[in-house]
């Protein structure tokens, strides 16, 4: 698919990177899909053995355990399908030629970070400088960080 550059007096990356970076996509997609498979079939593996609705003994360890690794694995899903959300996006941006431009400055940012984080909208100096969200900080184990957190 042909890139669509929207103003053309901005700095952008020119078709031969963006095309690098739609492979890093696809490629980093295609394996955040498959890790969201996996947990969603040990999910249902882990429904499909509980005793939950024919047990009405005490709870033990086992079953906290158990209990424990059906969260873990609910919070995975929703990270993955989060992740596979946001570089659905960058592939978005590709196509109507803003990707790689900081979202708050209107500068490239650079191909070290975008090959790190290809789905990354600000450069690490916009990162640094926005001030830290309340999410975040009352809910740090259940988020996915932010992509401009990953770096």
């Amino acid at each position: 698919m042909g890139t669509t550059i929207i103003n053309a007096d901005k700095p952008r990356y020119s078709a031969e990177e963006l095309q690098e970076f739609e492979a890093l996509i696809h490629a980093k997609m295609a394996q955040a899909e498959e890790t969201l498979q996996l947990a969603k079939e040990s999910l249902l593996r882990l429904a499909g053995n509980s005793t939950d609705d024919t047990y009405l003994g005490q709870g033990d360890l086992e079953d906290a355990s158990a209990i424990m690794e059906r969260e873990d694995l609910t919070r995975s899903i929703t990270r993955q399908e989060k992740f596979i959300s946001q570089l659905k996006a960058a592939l978005g941006r590709i196509r109507t030629g803003e990707y790689g431009i900081c979202r708050a400055t209107g500068k490239l940012i650079p191909k070290e970070r975008l090959r790190l984080v290809p789905h990354a909208t600000l450069t690490v100096e916009a990162k640094n400088q926005r001030p830290e969200q309340v999410s975040e900080q009352v809910h740090p184990a259940h988020d996915l960080p932010a992509e401009e957190d990953l770096l």
